[in-house]
């Protein structure tokens, strides 16, 4: 069992998290990507990361990298299609993303994949979810964040021009807030979030997605 304790924010002390009505604000991207962002979304966000932290079996992962196996700097923990989700909070923001999604994406969201960053030293590398559809295909993939708030970084793909957006863009996601990376987003930029040389406390991101994309 993974113990981890967050400092809650004062703007979100609710006893019995939930998904609010979504109404985010879309942020064009180069090369057909876009962003939707909504801060607070989930409502009780803290007791949701307590729940997760202790309930979800949180593993630890080595993968190979040049010459060397390395472990990956956060726990892990997936859930495929027919898996039952292990709070009824994630499935309600499933449920409730895929609807309102649902015409633009033309399907639902289907997969959870939890990330668990226990402080600053944990991170992931800049990538794409381009393992299977999203290496040629547009599509989405929603991450609600839980805990502290850690950076999650955006850049354009080396290679690929970014027209008029060259720079690097930075979202402080924490508490409850949702991201939503759609369009070409998977294959024309990269996302990351760094390691941290400052004290941090614990953040857990849930990424929904479709089928077939990893």
């Amino acid at each position: 069992m993974t113990v981890v304790t967050v400092q809650e924010s004062l703007l979100d002390l609710a006893d019995d998290p939930a998904p609010g009505s979504l109404r985010p604000e879309r942020v064009p991207l180069a090369h057909g990507a876009w962003v939707d962002v909504q801060r607070g979304w989930l409502a009780g966000s803290g007791a949701l990361f307590a729940r997760l932290a202790e309930r979800v079996p949180w593993r630890a992962e080595r993968r190979r990298m040049y010459d060397r196996t390395v472990d990956v700097p956060r726990l892990l923990c997936f859930y495929g299609e027919d898996a039952d989700l292990p709070d009824s909070v994630l499935a309600a923001c499933r449920d409730r993303l895929s609807e309102h999604y649902q015409a633009e994406l033309g399907e639902s969201f289907r997969t959870a994949g939890l990330c668990l960053y226990r402080d600053g030293r944990d991170s992931v590398a800049w990538h794409g979810d381009t393992i299977g559809r999203g290496s040629t295909e547009d599509t989405m993939v929603a991450i609600v964040s839980l805990g502290t708030a850690r950076p999650l970084l955006l850049r354009p793909r080396a290679g690929v021009g970014a027209g008029g957006n060259d720079g690097t863009l930075r979202y402080s996601l924490g508490h409850g807030d949702l991201i939503v990376m759609g369009g070409s987003c998977q294959r024309t930029w990269e996302h990351a979030v760094p390691k941290s040389a400052r004290t941090t406390g614990p953040r857990i991101s849930v990424q929904f997605r479709p089928r077939g994309v990893r």
